[in-house]
């Protein structure tokens, strides 16, 4: 990392008062970028709000020589977090998309409160402050966007059926801008972090919250961010200094042909081989999918 610099850069980090966002901010701006701090300041159900935390995040910034500004915006008010940055950088090269809350319960105790409010800031957020972002980056033609999705959206995890729709969410819309933003050098990467935070310190022991330091993950956002990223596209799990990329697989599959009905027990019978991944490939895009099964028909 040490020749990799963001100088003349200008980047938008969201939920950086604290966490992730924070060491997110102060390893970025070290390295010469002008970036905007937002937090809108809350607890970590979402409630409440205060201008401290981005101030303070700030303030370490410009005591270091790096330039900073604080914005207290809520990430579904993208376009005025946009404007901060234009405002007071004059562009905008990097977004950073990392704010989130919890507000854990099994599901069918969770309150229709409890479940928007989660999508609202990880998925509806992720997508306001990205799609205010967007436009600035294709007229460039560069950009980096750095989404933060979370193995309970990958895998599951018991309680959290709000944020692990919301954190789902957020790789399919990745997914797709990869696409769109391919034509105007916009890269779209997405990591699953693991890491102490006001977040994590709900359920994690305090001996691994100090274990898994938000510096551990830094870098590779950092990477992700600069010039020298080609990759778009991709998930990286990441925390307390591992690193690994995490991806879809479709295996070979049982073609039972369309001559004739399929039972149940067809299904049933061959369900082994179907689900099996022995011969699996990866999927670039949907219609790898529907290829695929055209081709087994031979319509193509």
């Amino acid at each position: 990392m040490s020749g990799i610099r963001f100088d003349g850069k200008v980047a938008i980090i969201t939920g950086a008062g604290g966490g992730l966002g924070r060491s997110h901010a102060l390893l970025l701006a070290s390295r010469g970028a002008k970036v905007v701090v937002n937090d809108l300041g809350g607890a970590t159900d979402g409630t409440g709000a205060g201008a401290t935390m981005a101030e303070k995040v700030c303030a370490e910034i410009k005591a270091a020589g790096g330039q900073a500004v604080p914005d207290y915006h809520s990430v579904l008010e993208g376009e005025a977090i946009v404007k901060t940055a234009l405002e007071a950088f004059g562009t905008l090269d990097i977004l950073v998309n990392n704010a989130g809350i919890l507000r854990d319960v099994s599901f069918l105790k969770q309150s229709e409160q409890d479940w928007k409010l989660v999508l609202d800031v990880h998925l509806f957020g992720s997508r306001s402050v990205t799609k205010a972002a967007f436009p600035v980056m294709r007229e460039k033609g560069y950009g980096r966007i750095v989404m933060t999705t979370s193995a309970a959206g990958l895998y599951g995890n018991f309680g959290q059926t709000n944020y692990s729709a919301a954190k789902m969410g957020i790789v399919g819309l990745a997914n797709t801008l990869k696409f769109e933003g391919a034509k105007y050098n916009i890269k779209v990467n997405t990591i699953a972090p693991i890491a102490g935070s006001r977040l994590t310190a709900q359920v994690m022991p305090p001996q691994l919250l100090e274990a898994l330091k938000p510096e551990f993950v830094s870098p590779l956002v950092a990477y992700l961010c600069s010039e020298v990223c080609s990759e778009s596209g991709m998930i990286f799990s990441v925390g307390g200094g591992y690193f690994s990329r995490v991806a879809y697989f479709e295996g070979e599959g049982v073609f039972l042909g369309t001559e004739k009905p399929i039972s149940i027990e067809d299904v049933q019978a061959r369900l082994p081989q179907i689900k099996d991944l022995g011969k699996a490939v990866e999927p670039t895009q949907a219609v790898d999918q529907t290829m695929k099964i055209v081709k087994l028909m031979k319509l193509a």
